[in-house]
């Protein structure tokens, strides 16, 4: 009997308590461990990169804020999520489903409610950016306990920093773990009973939500309540995870030191100085100083004009020692003198700054081009499309396969409570369902094309085949890789331009000789309703053949 939202439901894949296993049962979210007696076993590090997943969320946030690093996040984002103005970002594929028509409608009905709660189409790239930058996503699920049969009411997004996913080992008094098994003579432990299940800790963020021990305002909230979705990176040894923009974090320090550092260096190598060496004579050290001093009064001034007022101001208690050196000269020496310290040679270097950009770019998985937006875009054949830009397509496939987890989610839940599918028939299915994402990187739509063309080459040749070998349905789905939705629009359209009269019925016969009309491709060779007089070809010329009149023959 599992239970839904606190509600019953019955399971026929029952779980026996007499399951032996030496390894205890692990999730690959990185929550591994239990969490007891009040304390997650939150990791320090020494080195102070982070303490907690609240540091971590921050850091990762305040990342995205950088101009550099959110230029290549919205390069993710946008190849990820593709807004369109007649189609929805996502749609469903039920292709592989081995189900009935009825039931893939209903999943495709209650897959476009789903949507419609999260207001998706609108908000796909918000919601996307937020699971790409934090690593991980929640969103509560809203349902009515008096009419659980509804479905889901409402989609409630949560903010990561404020709600924790535990992990509790049950212990029950008395309970012995490790179990003396006599077979084979091996030692061998059962396994443990675990209590998963959300704490979510509402107002204010701090850093104590989500570490230390339980708070006293937080609200433990059933595991199948939340839609929780990881970016799939964890940290093995620490059992935190991680977005895809940890890569990056030393690569983004690295690219504002360097900045920094050259702000600094301009501003202070820019200016040419002069050096004044002072004689001094043979003057003690305190009347040497002072005697300096004097003569740095003295000639040291700063006017200024005033665009405001028009006057002329002096500003020499505004010299700084960055613009001139005064340095005493003994007895001996070559006496005073001015020299000129020039500025910096190599100002305009930019090749350190380039070289952290590249890093950056590259510790987020987006090719390098992207960063030089001076050059042009050079759309050439799918043979000389750079390895980066495949490889960065196959990295948004494989976030956009992990991201449809949360729709996963939500669909078992709704299917579940409407009783359209029981939860072992949704383990069955689950593997099945796709989901297909609009696409609109040009090299992708280049090979696509060059794909089409082969395909039709391919259905040229295998034509006269048909009906023979190999049915109408294979081709299309094998061939032509026409998905169930597709062909199901395609007839639909087919049937539509038929009434229209666009294209001709292939059904239709003569209504003088009853054989079947030929197919000139559209056209029918008709004008209205009225068959064309057959042509025929005579030295390579097609003639119309007519009727003979009176005695012609």
């Amino acid at each position: 009997m599992a239970k839904l939202f606190g509600f019953s439901i019955e399971d026929k894949e029952k779980k026996s308590a007499s399951v032996v296993s030496p390894v205890p049962q692990t999730n690959e979210d990185g929550v591994d461990h239990y969490i007891a007696s009040g304390f997650y076993g939150q990791y320090v590090d020494i080195e102070g990169v982070y303490r907690t997943e609240y540091d971590l969320i921050k850091r990762y946030r305040e990342m995205a804020l950088h101009p550099e690093a959110d230029g290549a996040i919205e390069d993710v984002v946008n190849e990820a999520i593709v807004s369109d103005l007649y189609d929805s970002p996502i749609e469903i594929e039920l292709s592989n489903l081995n189900a009935s028509d009825r039931l893939k409608k209903a999943i495709r009905s209650e897959f476009k409610k789903i949507k419609e709660i999260l207001d998706f189409d609108r908000k796909a790239h918000e919601i996307f950016r937020n699971w790409y930058v934090d690593g991980r996503v929640y969103y509560l699920k809203v349902i009515d306990p008096k009419k659980p049969e509804e479905g889901i009411k409402e989609l409630r997004y949560i903010d990561p920093m404020k709600i924790k996913y535990v992990r509790q080992e049950k212990k029950k008094p008395g309970e012995q773990r490790l179990v003396n098994l006599k077979l084979q003579g091996e030692q061998k432990v059962i396994n443990p009973e675990i209590d998963e299940y959300f704490l979510y800790t509402p107002g204010i963020n701090y850093p104590s939500s989500m570490g230390g021990g339980q708070q006293k305002n937080a609200v433990k909230i059933a595991k199948d309540s939340i839609t929780y979705v990881s970016s799939g990176l964890v940290d093995r040894n620490k059992g935190t995870v991680l977005s895809y923009l940890h890569k990056a974090i030393k690569a983004l320090n690295q690219l504002r030191m360097i900045e920094d550092s050259l702000v600094i260096y301009r501003l202070s190598r820019a200016p040419e100085r002069r050096i004044f060496y002072i004689d001094v004579g043979n003057l003690p050290k305190v009347k040497a100083e002072q005697y300096l001093r004097d003569v740095m009064m003295r000639y040291r001034n700063k006017l200024v004009y005033d665009a405001g007022t028009g006057e002329v101001r002096d500003d020499r208690k505004y010299m700084s020692m960055m613009e001139d050196f005064w340095l005493p000269r003994r007895e001996g020496g070559r006496g005073t003198e001015i020299t000129t310290l020039p500025g910096g040679q190599n100002l305009g270097e930019l090749a350190d700054i380039e070289y952290f950009q590249k890093k950056l770019y590259r510790a987020l998985g987006v090719p390098e081009s992207r960063i030089a937006a001076d050059g042009g875009f050079n759309l050439g054949r799918s043979s000389e499309i750079l390895r980066d830009e495949l490889k960065f397509a196959k990295f948004v496939g494989r976030l956009r396969k992990r991201f449809a987890q949360m729709f996963n989610d939500m669909l078992k839940t709704q299917l579940v409570l409407k009783n359209i599918v029981s939860p072992e028939d949704w383990e069955t299915i689950r593997d099945h369902i796709q989901y297909d994402f609009i696409y609109d990187n040009q090299f992708a739509e280049l090979k696509e094309s060059e794909m089409l063309n082969e395909r039709l080459g391919i259905l040229a040749t295998i034509e006269p085949y048909i009906g023979k070998y190999y049915s109408s349905e294979w081709v299309r789905k094998k061939v032509l890789r026409q998905t169930d939705g597709e062909i199901i629009e395609m007839d639909e359209q087919i049937e539509q331009e038929i009434k229209d009269g666009i294209i001709p019925d292939p059904n239709a016969v003569d209504p003088i000789t009853g054989e079947p009309l030929p197919d000139d491709g559209g056209e029918m060779g008709m004008m209205g309703d009225v068959p064309m007089e057959p042509d025929l070809e005579v030295d390579g010329e097609l003639t119309q053949v007519k009727e003979p009149k009176g005695g012609e023959i």
